[in-house]
């Protein structure tokens, strides 16, 4: 029996296991390229660690792509094969993810619950419910963990800084921006290497409207993201939406080839259709398109692998992007079936995301269509009344501000004035800058005062 670096119990007597597995962790926290091969190194100096398999099986799981079904099975059974060493902890843990296979995610986020009440220093508990609840839109229960779990642990324990950068992206995200930073830097301070920071202060610096700085920071940082996996490309996804709200809009193309989806970049190549990535580039096109940039073929190869992942309900924010690549591209047969596949998942009572699915996804998914067909009083109706459900899309505020952008030019477009006042209001109210100096808002703030 070994323990990990916080001294939790393990069981295994490999120490390089051990190393190899608290490397993992740590790895998957910070978003290194590396995660995995930390996590075969584990399994290689113990193939019976019950816990090193548990951990890549997390890994698979959180890609959200049914390919890895075959793969997430064979992990879970070897997880299963060294159960019987296996402690307390470690059985919860292959429990939650037994769960999460099967869809029971309420199960799993009571399993992950119960580990971190006696253990607060699992760190894997703590990130992994963390990320899950952030998939689905749950701000309130992700800051209460955060709150629980974050004066339980000491300066002194390893991973510190991880438990820090949990706690400010949850505080982020409910405006604490003050409290995040400080957190952050002092994470930061830490390990220079820590691009979960690198994104939670992108998050910050947008949130308070701090576009050239925001945009300089990220630019200064770029020398250390060589470790990072694809969060990289989302951290140049961000820098693009602090260059737009500069008006550096042919920058912004340029990044878009060159960082946020070059096809030449090493993740790219090795996973061409990672869902952070389709987010970003059809984030990112569309927003383009609304300020008047032609985007030329680009859409195209984002409608492939859409059409090809239709169905797909693993990472909700994913699916209103895939739609806005098949809209983009004529594809009318494809979203017809893309939303019958959904309307087929939402029929399934049995399923945990079924309440999100009908009441949110689709719905945007149809507001997508409708906006690319010029359709701007279908998509107020549509989006209008969800404003406060959007976010069990899941991701963040910064990712599901598109739809927000979506329904207030369709409001202009659509003569709506008493949703434009109401949405520009909000934005003044809520944003550092007014909503005349910010890409997506100005050109409705400047016809509701023309």
């Amino acid at each position: 029996m070994q323990r990990d670096e916080r001294g939790l119990a393990l069981s295994t007597d490999s120490a390089e296991a051990v190393e190899a597995f608290d490397r993992s962790v740590e790895h998957f926290l910070k978003f290194h390229a590396d995660t995995m091969t930390q996590a075969g190194r584990a399994i290689a100096a113990d193939p019976g660690f019950a816990m090193a398999h548990c951990f890549k099986a997390y890994m698979l799981l959180i890609a959200a792509n049914p390919a890895n079904r075959p793969q997430i099975d064979a992990t879970l059974a070897a997880a299963h094969a060294g159960a019987a060493t296996a402690t307390p902890r470690e059985k919860l843990h292959l429990a939650a993810a037994d769960a999460w296979h099967r869809g029971s995610l309420d199960e799993s986020f009571r399993i992950w619950g119960q580990i971190l009440d006696d253990a607060p220093t699992d760190l894997l508990a703590f990130r992994i419910s963390d990320t899950i609840w952030f998939r689905h839109g749950q701000t309130q229960p992700i800051l209460q963990q955060a709150d629980r779990i974050a004066p339980r642990w000491s300066v002194e324990l390893p991973g510190y800084d991880c438990c820090q950068t949990i706690w400010a992206f949850a505080h982020e995200e409910v405006g604490d921006t003050r409290g995040a930073e400080r957190a952050i830097d002092a994470a930061l301070e830490r390990d220079r290497n820590n691009y979960f920071a690198h994104h939670v202060k992108a998050h910050i610096m947008d949130t308070d409207c701090r576009a050239r700085e925001g945009s300089d920071w990220l630019g200064s940082q770029v020398s250390n993201w060589s470790l990072g996996n694809n969060l990289i490309h989302h951290l140049w996804w961000h820098r693009a939406l602090l260059r737009l709200d500069l008006g550096e809009i042919d920058a912004v193309m340029r990044s878009y080839d060159e960082d946020v989806r070059n096809f030449d970049d090493p993740m790219t190549r090795a996973t061409p259709d990672h869902y952070v990535d389709l987010q970003n580039a059809a984030a990112l096109l569309w927003r383009l398109e609304q300020l008047g940039l032609d985007v030329g073929d680009r859409w195209q190869e984002l409608a492939d692998k859409a059409e090809a992942r239709t169905g797909e309900v693993g990472h909700l924010l994913m699916v209103p992007h895939l739609m806005l690549a098949l809209v983009a591209t004529g594809r009318d047969a494809a979203a017809a079936r893309f939303v019958a596949a959904l309307r087929e998942h939402a029929a399934d009572p049995g399923l945990w995301t079924v309440p999100a699915v009908a009441d949110v996804v689709i719905p945007v998914c149809e507001a997508a269509q409708a906006h690319r067909r010029g359709d701007y009083a279908r998509v107020v109706d549509l989006l209008a009344p969800r404003q406060d459900k959007i976010r069990l899309l899941g991701g963040s505020n910064a990712q599901r501000d598109m739809f927000f952008q979506m329904l207030v030019d369709a409001a202009v477009k659509a003569d709506r004035r008493d949703v434009v006042s109401a949405m520009i209001a909000h934005e003044t109210a809520t944003r550092a800058a007014p909503p005349a100096q910010r890409a997506g808002y100005a050109a409705a703030a400047r016809w509701l005062h023309s």
